[in-house]
């Protein structure tokens, strides 16, 4: 049975057989840094780098089967920044999430986050338990950001495929922000876990959840044998994005796309009649990388 990812790409991936399929969704690199902790012995934080990899990676978070070649490839960075008891932790969770273009052999970038709100209670020997109706500060913020990452890559094979996993990732929000917890609140600041999934379900973002799909499948993977005609759909995607900008006053999804997406943009608008166009549609629209976009001009 295909999951749903290869029917939404279809012919792309004839080539990758149909043999019976794991559960697992995730191929998950974990690593954890504790290195600014001083004070006592925290070696036993080695240990939450195996049980955070293997709950990511061996736990079925859809009903979807998955070949181990549609798995996605993701990197999940923990580091400890401060301890407030000896089981209580501040900790920045970087993460970022891949998918393969098709036709190429390089992997895109779709999701790429720094998250520095997180208070982590952690003892030596704490089994990572799934409990989605409670909130727990280690395992929901995995929760969260596992479903995350799922409605990403499905927003990239199907238009608005993801909607069924980020719905999961704002019931984990919802559950989070009644508790009062750290860095789920929509209105304590812009780059909150609530804030992301709050604009990621909103109507207002459609366009930018549609642009996921345009964006990785039309452009992407068509680019390498169809450049003209996908430069072209890549311009008219920016400058939608642009309008976006204008009329929405807090964008931190918009940001995001960004983040992950701007080299590949800049990349593809290089020495192109579609350059000068598409510099002053990305200058208004994502001058954090003002510098990137300049050297397509070249």
């Amino acid at each position: 049975m295909k999951s749903l990812k290869l029917a939404a790409i279809g012919l792309l991936l004839v080539g990758l057989g149909s043999k019976p399929a794991n559960g697992q969704e995730f191929n998950c690199s974990v690593d954890v840094n504790y290195q600014s902790l001083s004070g006592s012995d925290y070696s036993f934080l080695d240990e939450l780098e195996d049980r955070a990899r293997e709950y990511i990676n061996m736990r079925q978070w859809t009903q979807d089967r998955y070949e181990e070649e549609e798995r996605i490839n993701c990197s999940l960075t923990i580091v400890f920044t401060e301890a407030v008891s000896l089981t209580r932790f501040r900790a920045r969770l970087v993460l970022a999430s891949k998918r393969p273009i098709y036709g190429a052999a390089q992997q895109s970038t779709v999701l790429q986050i720094s998250d520095d709100s997180w208070l982590i209670d952690y003892s030596q020997g704490t089994p990572l338990i799934h409990e989605p109706d409670r909130y727990e500060p280690l395992t929901s913020v995995l929760d969260f950001y596992a479903y995350v990452m799922l409605g990403y890559d499905y927003d990239t094979f199907s238009e608005l495929g993801g909607q069924p996993h980020f719905e999961e990732a704002r019931r984990i929000a919802q559950v989070a922000q009644a508790s009062g917890a750290a860095g789920w609140a929509t209105l304590s600041g812009d780059q909150s876990r609530g804030e992301l999934i709050g604009q990621i379900t909103d109507s207002r973002f459609r366009d930018l959840r549609a642009a996921y799909f345009e964006y990785h499948y039309s452009v992407l993977d068509h680019f390498a044998r169809e450049t003209t005609e996908t430069r072209q759909l890549l311009l008219a995607l920016v400058q939608r994005l642009e309008i976006l900008r204008e009329e929405v006053s807090r964008a931190y999804y918009l940001d995001q796309f960004f983040a992950a997406k701007y080299s590949e943009i800049a990349a593809m608008f290089q020495s192109s009649p579609e350059a000068t166009s598409a510099f002053d549609s990305l200058s208004k629209t994502d001058p954090a990388h003002l510098s990137d976009y300049s050297q397509m001009m070249n």
